[in-house]
């Protein structure tokens, strides 16, 4: 368990080059994250982001605790 005041999370959300589609999601870790929807963008196309090419960020939010 962490630590009281080290949590880290963020709300996110994300568009296509075209800004058509939107995506919204949850993570502890943003940089990560957003790596992983680029990287599945451009290879199996997996996910909801992937298929819809939701990589480049529009907006982020820093939380300390998930309710």
């Amino acid at each position: 368990m962490k630590p009281i005041g080290t949590h880290n999370y963020f709300v996110y959300i994300t568009t296509n080059k075209n800004k058509t589609v939107l995506y919204t999601g949850v993570t502890n870790n943003l940089p990560y994250r957003l790596w992983q929807h680029e990287k599945d963008s451009k290879t199996i196309k997996k996910s909801f982001a992937g298929k819809y090419n939701c990589f480049n960020l529009v907006y982020y939010e820093h939380f300390d605790l998930m309710v």
